[in-house]
This record gives structure tokens, sequence and C-alpha cells, in this order.
């Protein structure tokens, strides 16, 4: 309503039925878009051939447990040597690098926040993860991406509340780049994410 209101404030109603066709005719295009560049899959993001796939890393970049181990393990030693170049990474940054032997031609590291009981900035921290990748991979010119859920394992982030932040902070970055030609993919690897990402993407 108040949408509507600002559209039409000081307008005759020619103009102001102009410029709610516009309204509509973009939130219309927008939701088309969301449709056809995010969905969500069952299954193990290191097979996935994506341009880029996104590690839920630790600080030293070095390679950890979870999804982090497994795309290490899966991408070869030569990932390990180029992360050692990068001089870690900060909580709720994201950094590059190639893929080597995954299916995918780059790793975006992202490093979580440890679930502290949510007032410890952890909220912002996590959507801070998903922008900075969709910022890197925009930034490098790629196509696609996927991500798993990050901090819902051993960093122990509700698993609701993180899939929520995901989605939003995902649509809010479309949103603010309507012209953005990416994929996005999110990745999960347990009956409990899949459900919850399906849920919020219908």
């Amino acid at each position: 309503m108040l949408s509507r209101l600002f559209l039409c404030k000081g307008k005759n109603t020619y103009s102001c039925k102009k410029n709610l066709e516009i309204h509509y005719a973009a939130s219309y295009l927008y939701a088309k878009h969301l449709a056809m560049n995010l969905k969500v899959i069952k299954g193990d993001i290191t097979r996935l051939d994506a341009e880029a796939i996104v590690n839920a890393a630790n600080s030293t970049l070095l390679g950890g447990g979870g999804v982090d181990g497994a795309i290490h393990r899966a991408a070869g030693p030569d990932l390990l040597e180029e992360c050692r170049l990068l001089n870690g990474c900060p909580t709720g940054e994201a950094k590059i690098t190639k893929g080597y032997k995954l299916p995918a031609r780059f790793v975006i590291h992202t490093v979580g926040p440890v679930w502290k009981g949510g007032n410890n900035n952890e909220p912002s921290l996590l959507a801070s993860c998903y922008r900075r990748s969709l910022e890197v991979a925009m930034g490098m010119g790629l196509h696609s991406i996927a991500f798993p859920n990050i901090s819902t394992g051993v960093y122990g982030y509700p698993k609701a509340e993180a899939a929520s932040i995901a989605i939003d902070t995902v649509k809010e970055f479309f949103r603010t780049h309507p012209l953005l030609d990416l994929d996005v993919t999110f990745v999960c690897f347990d009956n409990d994410n899949f459900e919850l990402y399906s849920l919020i993407l219908t």
C-alpha cells in the first residue's frame, strides 16, 4: 500500500497508472528472474559442475572437517598450496582459488560464524559470507555458483535461521543487481536442510 501511495504521490491519474504498471511489471520480471536463477538440490557439492563452488572454510583456509575437508580432498594437494598463499580469511569474507581436480573451475572460500547464541553478530556475518561470495563471483564474470549450508555443521548455526539468511541475502543481491546473469544452487547434504530450503523457495 505504501509503495502504491509513493508511486502515485503528486501525479495525475494517467501518470499514476503508468507508474503502477511499470512497478508491477518490474516486480513480475524480478520474481521470474529469481525462479529461473535459484534452485536447491540434495547432493555432494564436490561433484557439481558449476563454475564456482563455495567452501565453508575455517579462517586458516588450510582445510578441516565437513565440506571443507571434502573439497580439499577432491581438489587435491594443489588447492592447499594455493590456499597457503592467501594468509587466511576473516569471518564473513571470501577469497577465490582455482578448483584443480574438482569439476568446478573455482572455489570461493568463505568463513562462517560460530553460533554463540545469536548475540555476537552471527546473522550479519553469515549474510556477509553469501554476499561476499556473490561479489567475488560477479567480479570474476562467473555465471554459476553453488553454496553449501554455511555454518550449520560443527559451527552449530540453527538450520532454519541459516537457511532464511542464505536465501534472503541472495534474493537481496539479485534485487540490487537486476541484470546479473548468475545461476545460484544451494547444495544440501542432509535431508533437514534440503526440506528447509525447498520450503522457503516454494
